[in-house]
């Protein structure tokens, strides 16, 4: 994106896997993230396992964070981030199932929308270490309904979450 480093609007993204090298989806995930239209990645959490949330006979799931900035509307980066996790081959199956990739808008500025296709900020944000821990690393003062990020993250169970060490050491 060019122009004015801060010229455009600040979105996170959560990102996660547990299909076919999920690792491999969500670094190049990432990198694919700064190639979307009028939209330029500014940061990135590490990776983290997770146990998955809802059902229970499916592997882990690999997690980060990244923040843009981007030109696109909310709907304009969802429909984006709906095209990127389809060349993944991601599958709609069950909820809460295996993928190969989810991308999922988090926080847009400090927008609140409540619309058939997205809710800002995202409604299960607060519950989910896999998403508070990677995102108040990158942002710990960032609130939420007046309270820091990183107050949010601190107060959740850990849920089984652990940093990704990186490959070969």
């Amino acid at each position: 994106m060019s122009g004015e480093p801060n010229a455009g609007h600040h979105a996170w993204i959560g990102l996660g896997s547990n299909l076919d090298g999920p690792r491999e989806h969500v670094a190049r995930a990432l990198e694919e993230l700064d190639r979307l239209p009028l939209t330029r990645r500014v940061a990135a959490s590490r990776l983290y396992a997770s146990r998955p949330v809802g059902p229970a006979d499916q592997p882990d799931f690999v997690n980060a964070v990244a923040q843009l900035v981007t030109r696109l509307s909310p709907l304009a980066l969802l429909d984006q981030l709906q095209a990127l996790e389809q060349r993944h081959g991601r599958v709609r199956g069950r909820r809460w199932g295996p993928r190969t990739l989810d991308l999922d808008l988090l926080l847009y500025d400090e927008r609140r929308l409540a619309l058939p296709r997205l809710t800002l900020p995202h409604p299960e944000m607060t519950r989910r270490a896999f998403v508070l821990v990677p995102l108040a690393e990158l942002a710990p003062s960032l609130t939420l309904d007046g309270q820091p990020l990183s107050r949010l993250a601190a107060e959740l169970e850990p849920q089984d979450l652990a940093p990704v060490l990186p490959s070969g050491g």
